[in-house]
Order: C-alpha cells, then sequence, then structure tokens
C-alpha cells in the first residue's frame, strides 16, 4: 500500500515540477536573448519602431 501512495504522490508532483522548470528555463533563456539583442542593435533607429 504503501507504494501505490508514492506512485499516486510521484504521477501528482512530477508533472508540476517539471513544467515550473521549464517556466524558469524558457524565462532565463528570453531574458538572455532579449539582452543580448538589445546590447548588439544598441543605437539603432529601428528599435524605437519595435514597440
Amino acid at each position: 500500500m504503501p507504494g501505490a501512495i508514492a506512485i499516486i504522490l510521484v504521477l501528482l508532483v512530477f508533472p508540476v515540477i517539471a513544467i515550473m522548470g521549464s517556466v524558469t528555463i524558457a524565462a532565463l533563456l528570453g531574458w538572455s536573448l532579449n539582452a543580448d539583442a538589445e546590447d548588439r542593435h544598441e543605437g539603432s533607429e529601428l528599435i524605437d519602431v519595435n514597440y
């Protein structure tokens, strides 16, 4: 019986951990790429029309 409870807990918790990990990776990647793009194109007149 304890094994069944452990399996149920893992099946409930693992998707949440996987999703939150993916969200964290996506946020860091987005921030990093945005900062890189702003650094590479600093001073460009086209940045003002992107928003």
